[in-house]
C-alpha cells in the first residue's frame, strides 16, 4: 500500500517548487487553449469543405510542423541569448493575436497562414519551456517533473476536446478560437507573475555573430544524433508519428461520417485518447528507469500500431477502448526522450539539444500527417488498417537496425 501511495503522490512533489509550479499553470492554461485550437481546427476544416476535410485537416498540420521544423532548432539559441521569460510571453502574445483572426477565416489558404503563424511562435516556446524544467528543479527529481508535465500534455491536449466539443455546439466552431486566446491569456499572466532571474538558473548568456549561432545549431543537431540512445528514441518516434497522424486526421472523418455521430462524441473519443497516454505519462513518471527504457520505446510503438488497425471494424464503444490504448502508446513511444536528453546530454548544451529534437521529432510529423490525409480520403474505409500495418512495419525495421543497448 505505501508503494502504491509514494508512486501516485510523488509526482506532486515536484509542484513544491514555486517556479515549476507556476509554469506547470502556464501550460495548463495553454494546452487547455490548445485543445480547443486543434478541435475547432478540425471541425472548421469540416465545414470549409466536408468532402476534404481530412485533406485539408492534413494540410494545416503539415504546416504547422514545417514552421516547427524550421524555426525550432533556433530556439536553444534564441533562449541562450534573450530573456527566457521574454520568449516566452511575448510568443504566446502573439498566438492570442492569431487565434482572434481565425473566427474570420472563409477560405484554405486563409486558415494555412493563420496555422503557420501560430506554429511558428510555438516553435520558440516549446523548446524554451522544456529547456527551462530541467534547470529549476533537482535532478532527483526530474522525472518525476518531467512526467508530470508529459500528464499534463498528454491529458489536457486530447481530453480538452471533450470540453471543446460541448463549447462547439453551445457557442459553434469559430468562437472555440476565442475561447483559446483567452485560455492563453491566463498561461501569460502565469508567466509574468515569475522572476526573470528564476527562469536563466544554469545558463550563461551567449553572444556572438549568426555564423556563432548557427554553430550552435549545428552543435545541437550532431548532439542529439551523437547520441545512440536518442537516435533509437527518435526512430521509435517517427513510428508514433505515423499511427498518431492516423488518429488526428481521420478521426474525425470516421466518427462523422462512417458512425454518423455528433461532434460531442468526436471530442469524447479524443478524450479517450487523452485519457490513456496522460495515465501512462503520470505513472511513467515515477516509473522509468533506464533499464525499462528499450521495453517502454518499443513496447509503445507496437501498441498504438495495433490499436489503430481496428479502428475501420469496430463500434463507437470498441473506438473509445482501441484509444484508450493507442494514447497509452504513444506516450510509452514519445515520453522516454525527454528524460533521456535531460539524462544525457550537459546542462549547457540542453537547450540546444531540445530545439533540434523538436524539430526532428516533428519532421516525422510532417511526413505523417501528408501520408495520413492520403490514406483518410484514398482509402476511407481501411485507413486505419493500412496505416496501422505500415507502423507495425516500421516499428521493426527500427529494432532491427537500431539494435538498441540502453543500460
Amino acid at each position: 500500500m505505501n508503494l502504491y501511495r509514494k508512486i501516485l503522490t510523488e509526482p506532486f512533489r515536484t509542484l513544491k517548487n514555486k517556479t515549476f509550479a507556476k509554469l506547470f499553470m502556464s501550460q495548463t492554461a495553454s494546452l487547455t487553449g490548445d485543445a480547443f485550437t486543434w478541435l475547432g481546427l478540425a471541425l472548421l476544416s469540416y465545414e470549409l469543405n466536408p468532402a476534404r476535410s481530412a485533406a485539408i485537416l492534413a494540410s494545416a498540420l503539415t504546416l504547422r510542423v514545417t514552421a516547427y521544423i524550421i524555426f525550432s532548432p533556433f530556439a536553444g539559441v534564441v533562449s541562450e541569448r534573450y530573456k527566457r521569460k521574454s520568449i516566452l510571453w511575448m510568443t504566446q502574445g502573439f498566438r492570442v493575436i492569431v487565434l482572434c483572426l481565425v473566427p474570420f477565416v472563409n477560405a484554405e489558404w486563409q486558415l494555412y497562414v493563420l496555422i503557420f503563424l501560430l506554429n511558428v511562435a510555438a516553435a520558440f516556446f516549446t523548446p524554451t519551456y522544456r529547456a527551462i524544467i530541467p534547470q529549476i528543479v533537482p535532478g532527483n527529481e526530474y522525472r518525476e517533473a518531467n512526467g508530470f508535465s508529459m500528464a499534463a500534455f498528454q491529458l489536457l491536449s486530447v481530453f480538452g476536446p471533450a470540453l471543446a466539443g460541448l463549447f462547439a455546439v453551445w457557442l459553434g466552431t469559430k468562437q472555440l478560437f476565442l475561447v483559446s486566446g483567452f485560455m492563453l491569456t491566463l498561461g501569460i499572466a502565469m508567466i509574468l507573475s515569475i522572476p526573470a532571474n528564476e527562469l536563466q538558473r544554469g545558463l550563461v548568456p551567449a553572444k556572438g555573430s549568426f555564423r556563432k549561432g548557427w554553430e550552435s545549431v549545428i552543435k545541437g543537431i550532431r548532439s542529439l544524433f551523437g547520441n545512440r540512445i536518442l537516435r533509437f528514441s527518435l526512430s521509435i518516434e517517427f513510428v508514433s508519428a505515423m499511427a498518431g497522424a492516423l488518429v488526428l486526421v481521420n478521426t474525425v472523418a470516421l466518427v462523422k461520417n462512417s458512425m454518423r455521430l455528433d461532434d460531442a462524441h468526436y471530442g469524447l473519443i479524443m478524450a479517450l485518447f487523452g485519457v490513456g497516454g496522460a495515465i501512462t505519462a503520470f505513472l511513467l513518471g515515477r516509473l522509468d528507469q533506464t533499464k525499462t527504457r528499450a521495453k517502454s520505446l518499443m513496447g509503445g510503438a507496437f501498441l498504438i500500431g495495433i490499436a489503430v488497425c481496428f479502428a475501420n471494424f469496430v463500434s463507437f464503444n470498441g473506438l473509445l477502448f482501441l484509444w484508450i490504448l493507442a494514447g497509452m502508446g504513444q506516450t510509452l513511444a514519445d515520453l522516454p526522450s525527454e528524460t533521456l536528453i535531460g539524462e544525457n546530454i550537459p546542462g549547457e548544451d540542453q537547450a540546444k539539444v531540445y530545439g533540434s529534437h523538436f524539430a526532428f521529432s516533428h519532421l516525422w510529423w510532417f511526413i505523417a500527417y501528408p501520408f495520413a490525409g492520403f490514406l483518410g480520403t484514398t482509402f476511407p474505409n481501411h485507413s486505419f488498417l493500412y496505416g496501422g500495418l505500415i507502423s507495425i512495419f516500421l516499428a521493426v525495421i527500427a529494432i532491427v537496425v537500431f539494435k538498441p543497448k540502453l543500460t
